[in-house]
């Protein structure tokens, strides 16, 4: 084992625990995964986020075929979206945060972005735009096209009536922006929609060209 592999064991540990101490999962809900120069790791399927071991994290190729460690979770397909759309994406964390989960199951939010432009920090650890993905039931691998078209022109999506899957370059930085997102959602719900200020397309357009 490498050293960067193992490092990335421990951290996907620590947040992941973080997480859970947090709320921002339960029971066996949520994976993480993290890109490897020689592959992926991610989290085993029905595994708790608060109670990983980081040898058992399970290991997989760059084909996604697994080589290690426990079976991996069945939502693997969710992840391996946004790997082959985006470059960049070091990382994917999936979620069933309660607020942003929340927004997911509006009936009358905007698909192509239900959460607005309502903070600078949501802009700049989101993006310009998070899609809403149509429902699919957990584990069905007809999401991966739809999650895969979404996540070229997105780092993040919602997933209808299910959670965000968010992408980073670091998985410091897919957690810190599915925790911004969260606290997002959380504001976009307690707002009442008529009043809200949302930042204007030039204000999204400077931070994105400052920090994007």
């Amino acid at each position: 084992m490498t050293a960067e592999e193992a490092a990335a064991r421990e951290e996907i540990v620590a947040l992941a625990a973080s997480l859970f101490a947090r709320g921002f999962s339960v029971g066996s809900a949520g994976n993480i995964s993290v890109r490897l120069a020689d592959g992926y790791l991610i989290t085993p399927t029905n595994s708790c986020l608060g109670r990983l071991d980081p040898e058992r994290l399970s290991k997989l190729d760059a084909d996604f075929v697994p080589v290690g460690g426990d079976r991996p979770s069945k939502e693997v397909f969710m992840h391996r979206a946004f790997y082959r759309a985006r470059a960049d994406a070091g990382a994917v964390v999936h979620l069933h945060s309660t607020w942003a989960t929340a927004v997911s199951c509006l009936a009358d939010v905007d698909p192509a972005n239900p959460i607005p432009p309502l903070t600078p920090y949501f802009v700049m650890r989101i993006g310009r735009t998070m899609p809403l993905v149509p429902y699919f039931r957990p584990g069905d691998p007809a999401m991966e096209p739809a999650i895969a078209q979404a996540a070229q022109t997105a780092r993040a999506v919602l997933l209808a009536n299910h959670g965000p899957v968010v992408s980073g370059a670091t998985l410091k930085d897919a957690v810190y922006a599915a925790e911004e997102l969260e606290e997002a959602a959380k504001l976009f719900l307690l707002l009442p929609r008529e009043r809200a200020r949302l930042l204007t397309a030039q204000q999204v357009d400077d931070l994105l060209a400052t920090f994007g």
